[in-house]
């Protein structure tokens, strides 16, 4: 009498295999010829938490494999958004790291004039990576256009290529574009490290004469620099500001500078705001115990 048959699942031994890597990472670079063809088939198998694990392991340890593969999963219709996103948005990780990234980048420059919303989107994150020059005119091109999320893709793209030189057209922009450009533009400044006293000098200018309701943003922003003794004046003038979360970031940043007086940390205490006192609080403590 024959054995019944039993029906091989292939995929899920596939998949089966693929979690025993990413629960043992290590046995990937041991079992390197075999590991990565079998993870790069379960990265069309499994479900997408498994998926979103296998891209963020491959990307680690295979990068030259796995970008095709996150540009097809990002131009496939059938995917997920949620994993067409992580696929756009791993391709600008990955890409510096690339030893030949110049075919994907006319492809994702092509994808740019897509009339397709979200292929131009994801393209334009994906062309956002450190030292990606060859992506800076299609992205300067994409600020300009009338899309509003277009352009604020694109600004935080263009922020990603970390290119100094670029200072100068962002803080241009800034006179002119839409307030949610603006924000967009201001909240990436701060990564421009070997710009930071230009980027400080528009943060106070803002803080100054510009939008009140970037006040908060700005505030948090500028907790990304260095301390800077000339914000002084500024910060004490918000001291008085309606909103009692701008009151409490002034403190915070005038304890940062070390310019206040324990009777004037005392005096917030009466402030009406709960977050004041706590912040006026915990600034005391500090001081005390730097002190003790």
């Amino acid at each position: 009498m024959k054995k019944p048959v039993i029906p091989f699942d292939f995929a899920q031994r596939v998949i089966d295999q693929a979690r025993c890597y990413i629960e043992n990472p290590g046995l990937i670079l041991k079992e390197r010829h075999k590991a990565i063809p079998l993870l790069l088939k379960a990265l069309r198998a499994g479900d997408i938490d498994l998926r979103k694990q296998i891209i963020l392991l491959l990307g680690s340890v295979a990068k030259e494999d796995i970008y095709w593969p996150l540009y097809e999963i990002m131009k496939d219709e059938r995917e997920p958004d949620e994993l067409r996103d992580q696929a756009a948005i791993h391709i600008a990780v990955i890409g510096p790291f690339l030893d030949d990234p110049h075919a994907l980048i006319r492809k994702l420059v092509a994808d740019i004039g897509s009339d397709d919303w979200d292929v131009k989107a994801r393209a334009i994150m994906a062309l956002g990576w450190e030292g990606n020059l060859s992506a800076v005119l299609p992205l300067i091109e994409c600020m300009y256009q009338q899309d509003l999320e277009i352009q604020e893709i694109a600004v935080n793209a263009l922020c990603n290529l970390k290119d100094s030189r670029l200072m100068g057209l962002l803080a241009d922009r800034i006179k002119t574009c839409s307030f949610d450009q603006k924000r967009a533009i201001l909240f990436n400044l701060w990564r421009f490290k070997d710009k930071e006293d230009e980027v400080a000098a528009i943060y106070k200018k803002e803080l100054e004469s510009g939008d009140p309701a970037l006040k908060l943003d700005i505030l948090i922003l500028l907790g990304q620099l260095d301390a800077r003794p000339e914000n002084e004046a500024v910060y004490r003038e918000l001291l008085h500001d309606k909103s009692a979360r701008v009151r409490a970031l002034a403190i915070e940043r005038l304890g940062e500078l070390g310019v206040l007086k324990q009777d004037e940390i005392l005096s917030f205490l009466d402030d009406s705001s709960m977050e004041v006192k706590r912040t006026a609080l915990s600034l005391l403590q500090r001081m005390r115990e730097g002190s003790s």
